[in-house]
Order: structure tokens, then sequence, then C-alpha cells
């Protein structure tokens, strides 16, 4: 079989010159870690799931009238998982990070857990956010970023079944690191979360209003300031777009509030990364569809020139 008649392993089906580190100015960055999730297990399936859902996906993005056929985009290998604590992986997740930005490039992770984000943002803290720019001096300093976050809970709690590093604190943590998080499609928390998210400010959009209207999103893109990270944990999408997650919980964002969303922060703002975690894979095809297809309009927009 020659190698026009295959689909090469890589992000979209992408040909293995257009894909090829060197010259790419994206990675995709696949973490099947998976330690702390207290539901529904598979996270660590994720990555895979929407790497294969990928080479289904169109390269032509209508909306964005963008085509993303030999697109500079390397697909990493898998990051090993490091089960000896939460922490350590989290470590493991910041170094690997920290080299492919030392080689200029723009990080895109695929969860696995939402604990996976905070070694992608604290590596992103110091990174020069433009595909393809080269990392300047004073690399060891860490810099504020906004974080926007698509979820459907908070994620700030102090701790979780014994870890600070666990999946449902990481937005404490990337709090504590001095960053601020912005937190859109919420719809379950519990109380110590709601009062530290009041005590530091922190903007909250909660589900329900966001189904009313879309008057929210120029006030979400607005609270946003300086570089930009944007996590999704594919939950705060709502189940009838991705059912295949830990917690599945009703009444998340739908699809086109969500692109809409997308296209407004990436014209506004610097964006430093992203990521795409908490993705069950082998329970929803068109889940994992949605999320690949979620994770190329992210490479997309980074990619188009403005």
């Amino acid at each position: 079989m020659g190698d026009s008649e295959c689909i090469p392993a890589n992000f979209l089906g992408l040909s293995a010159d257009a894909a090829r580190y060197e010259s790419a100015r994206i990675v995709v960055l696949p973490i099947p870690f998976e330690a702390t999730t207290s539901y529904m297990a598979g996270t660590r399936t994720g990555p895979d799931a929407i790497l294969a859902a990928s080479r289904q996906v169109e390269t032509y993005d209508a909306d964005l009238d963008f085509d993303l056929a030999g697109a500079p985009i390397h697909t990493f290998a898998y990051l090993a998982p490091d089960f000896s604590a939460p922490e350590a992986m989290t470590r493991r997740i910041e170094e690997v990070a920290s080299r492919l930005a030392a080689d200029s490039k723009w990080v895109l992770g695929l969860g696995g857990e939402h604990s996976v984000t905070l070694g992608l943002v604290r590596d992103a803290a110091r990174t020069v956010p433009k595909p393809g720019r080269k990392r300047g001096g004073g690399a060891g300093k860490s810099r504020r970023l906004s974080i926007l976050q698509i979820d459907a809970h908070l994620d700030l709690r102090d701790q979780w079944e014994g870890t600070p590093y666990s999946h449902a604190a990481v937005m404490r943590r990337c709090v504590e690191d001095g960053h601020r998080t912005v937190h859109v499609g919420i719809r379950n928390a519990c109380r110590e979360e709601v009062e530290f998210a009041k005590a530091e400010r922190l903007p909250v959009f909660w589900a329900r209003r966001c189904a009313e209207s879309d008057d929210w999103i120029d006030e979400a893109v607005a609270a946003l300031s300086g570089p930009v990270y944007v996590t999704v944990d594919v939950d705060g999408l709502d189940p009838s777009v991705i059912r295949g997650t830990g917690t599945p919980e009703p009444g998340g964002l739908s699809w086109w509030q969500t692109m809409r969303l997308f296209e407004k922060v990436f014209s506004r703002h610097e964006v430093v990364g992203a990521d795409v975690v908490e993705l069950i894979g082998g329970v929803d095809p068109a889940g994992e569809f949605a999320a690949a297809r979620l994770a190329a309009r992210l490479a997309a927009l980074t990619l188009k020139p403005r």
C-alpha cells in the first residue's frame, strides 16, 4: 500500500510533510492522563478519540474561509503519564511544554482529565505567544494570564479527595499562581467554590444566563485582559453536543455559542495556548467528532491571518 492510499496518523490526517516538527507552528500534545476523576472514568482515552475523529474532519473551515490542508501542525508523541502523584505529572507536562515553547511552538493540549491544564498554563505564562515567534529573553519569568475556562464546573476547590492537584482544583491553583480566570457555562458548583469566586471577584457566566441570549459573550471577552489561555472541558458544552464525558451536566453551551465566543476571543486578544480535556472515548462518536472539530477550530483561529 502506497502513501497515497493511507491517512497519516496525524491531527486532521495532515501529510507527513505538513506535520514535520521543524516547520510546525502548532504542536498538538496528547496527554492521556487520568488519576483524580471522581465520577465516570475514561478520560485517558480522550486524546486518542479526538485524533482518530480529526482524521475525518474536513480541513476547510467554511465559517472562517480558511483551509488547514498543509497547515504547519505537528502531532507530538503521547505524553507518558506519571502516576506517582498528580503534582509530578503537572511538572512533567510543564517541562515538555517548555521544550516545545523553546522551539517556538504554540501548544494545543488534548486531555486527559482537567488537571493537565495546570502544567500547560504554567509554561504558557512564560511563553512568547505568537506561533513561530522565538521565545524572548526572561523566559524564566512568569507573567499574568487571563484564562478562559469553558466548563460545567468551577474547579475552584482547595483540594478534592486528598490532593490539591485534582481536576476539581485546577482553576484554584491557576488563581493562586496569579492568573485571572473567567468561567463560562458553569451550572454545578459547591458553596466553597462560589464563595471563593466572589471573594476573588472572578467573573462567572452561569449556564442559565448563557442560554437566555448571547449578550454575555461580549462581557466575557471584555473580562479577559493581556495574554489569554483557553481551556475547554467538554462538559461545558451541552450533552446534546458532547455526552461522552465524566459528568455530562444538562443545560450547557450550544455549539454555535461556543464558536461565536471563540471567534470574538481570538479577534480581540492574543491567545497563547489552549487545551481540550475531559472527553471519554468509545461512548459517543458524535461527541468525539465535535471535540475534534472544536480543536480544529482553535487551530484555524490561531493560524488564520487577521
